[in-house]
């Protein structure tokens, strides 16, 4: 018998109708469907291939700001080696675990990765420090917040279209990030049902951050010296991890055995979150994505199995990694050249770029100035505050 697949009696392509019927077709009544989107800020004529969550995805991958991503700090400055995270890969390591937990959920992985591919865009440079130093310069203008940093981005920093700024992102989009954590930003969540919580895709997408950022920051921390083995070991999720890859790879050498541990931490998580969350709904009789956004607390959370150790293991990283000396001197180090950034730029306007002047007009000069900032990858933080301050070298490192 012939086994050659033959293109009979089916249409040349698919288009966006035929991605939004199987969406009905295949996902469960908790999921957030691309036809009941609410739009977008901008009325835009629908695209003929694509959803308006695949929009959004593609949008986000194209963007500037999303590229920035690559020269900006997980926890190791970017420049301190070829082989830690950066906020990119630690983006695309969230949207694959999330499209993992919504398949498995049957929710919408368009959506999903949209928010995972968008949830870093803004964070200032130099990890979570800079978006601290940003926080306390801000005081009196609004603060700063990386998640409704991200937020502007999309509705107002990228230039994009002629019609308007930003990417123009969809509803859902906009409140997923709005609502990224209880209690809501009021008055902010106002616009996007203040009385309603996240949508599952939503809160996957908080979880798969945090299950890519334990995992990889310990991968990370052992690599660098800084986490040593033996300490390690003795977390118990770790140990939960070893017990299953010591039994299916018994041969392994050290390194190959840690990359697997590591692999085994990811999948031991993300299935006790699917079969905890599954349980948790049913449970709580959620039946349609109305009792997910009327229910007080988050539905999508860890069994008791894996809940308790995963805390253990956040406690561990950061009292044993994030607040060690080595990553405190990086730390350090920002803190100076990000303040005095700021305070250059605010005390001269005339030094930004004429996008960030026009903002500056319409927006005030501070938050004009954390803009720019926040864009900034580390590198070309330190190449500016060179420019600014070494000036006979151009650069921060001598």
């Amino acid at each position: 018998m012939d086994s050659s697949r033959e293109f009979v009696d089916h249409p040349p392509l698919l288009t966006r109708e035929d991605f939004e019927a199987e969406e009905v077709r295949r996902l469960s009544p908790l999921a957030t469907l691309a036809k009941d989107s609410a739009g977008r800020r901008h009325a835009e004529p629908e695209d003929s291939v694509r959803t308006a969550f695949q929009r959004d995805r593609d949008r986000v991958v194209h963007s500037t700001a999303f590229r920035r991503l690559i020269g900006k700090t997980q926890v190791f400055v970017s420049d301190t080696g070829d082989h830690y995270r950066v906020r990119l890969t630690h983006s695309l390591e969230v949207a694959q675990i999330a499209r993992a937990i919504t398949r498995c959920l049957r929710l919408n992985e368009d959506l999903s990765e949209a928010l995972a591919l968008a949830h870093d865009l803004g964070h200032a440079p130099f990890g979570h420090v800079g978006g601290d130093v940003l926080d306390e310069l801000m005081k009196g203008f609004g603060g700063f917040e990386h998640n409704l940093q991200g937020l502007r981005i999309l509705e107002r920093i990228e230039v994009k279209y002629p019609s308007f700024d930003g990417l123009n992102p969809s509803f859902e989009v906009r409140e997923a990030i709005v609502k990224h954590k209880r209690p809501l930003a009021l008055p902010l969540a106002a616009e996007y049902r203040a009385a309603d919580g996240p949508c599952l895709e939503a809160q996957v997408v908080d979880h798969a951050d945090g299950i890519a950022y334990n995992s990889h920051d310990l991968d990370d921390g052992l690599r660098s010296g800084i986490l040593q083995s033996g300490e390690v070991e003795r977390l118990e999720i770790w140990q939960l991890a070893s017990d299953q890859t010591k039994r299916r790879y018994p041969n392994l050498d050290a390194a190959g055995l840690r990359s697997r541990i590591v692999s085994a931490l990811i999948d031991l998580q993300v299935k006790d979150l699917v079969s905890a969350t599954a349980a948790r709904l049913s449970k709580h009789g959620i039946r349609t994505r109305a009792d997910v956004l009327r229910f007080p607390e988050d539905l999508v959370g860890f069994g008791p199995l894996v809940a308790g150790p995963e805390r253990e293991l956040r406690r561990f990283l950061f009292q044993r990694f994030y607040t060690h000396y080595k990553v405190h001197r990086m730390r350090n180090r920002a803190r100076e050249i990000l303040v005095r950034l700021f305070q250059a730029f605010v005390r001269e306007p005339a030094l930004l770029p004429p996008r960030f002047r026009r903002l500056a007009d319409e927006d005030g000069k501070e938050r004009a100035v954390a803009d720019y900032i926040a864009g900034m990858t580390d590198r070309y933080a330190q190449k500016e505050y060179g420019l600014l301050f070494l000036p006979s070298s151009g650069s921060l490192d001598p």
